[in-house]
């Protein structure tokens, strides 16, 4: 099983094009966001193939989604940014996290300022700057 689990991002890889998310909801909220957010997947992209696993005894999810078995990668991953936002939605939508086990990165990190509560932003660069004062480590990073 545990093989089974590790091996899944090497697999989805030979499928083509994905469109990731590290996503967190609360565990009794798992199975409805699944529904809704395969709705949504739908609606972006009919054909497109969710593929979501990871540690749901905690709430975090690897939501990912394939381009259809019929599509080319390219024109799939023009969707990044309608399919990023419908997912999300659907994230906030059951109060969970955009991001969960890997961090923002750069590509959310926008995302997160504008979504996430201006006080959980402002923690977040009081904790940056108590390490980094002069703001030489990781400049334009939230944290």
């Amino acid at each position: 099983l545990w093989n089974f689990r590790e091996t899944l991002p090497e697999c989805q890889k030979l499928e083509g094009a994905s469109i990731k998310h590290d996503i967190s909801v609360p565990i009794a909220s798992i199975p409805d966001f699944i529904e809704k957010a395969a709705g949504v997947v739908e609606g972006v992209c009919p054909g497109a193939r969710v593929v979501c696993f990871g540690h749901m005894g905690d709430g975090n999810l690897h939501y990912n989604i394939s381009r259809p078995v019929d599509w080319q990668d390219e024109p799939f991953l023009e969707l990044y940014h309608p399919m990023n936002k419908a997912v999300h939605d659907v994230v906030r939508s059951f109060h969970g996290s955009i991001s969960a086990e890997h961090g923002i990165g750069q590509l959310k990190r926008d995302e997160l300022i504008a979504t996430a509560p201006p006080m959980a932003i402002d923690l977040m660069r009081r904790v940056k700057a108590a390490f980094d004062p002069a703001g030489i480590m990781n400049p334009g990073k939230v944290i």
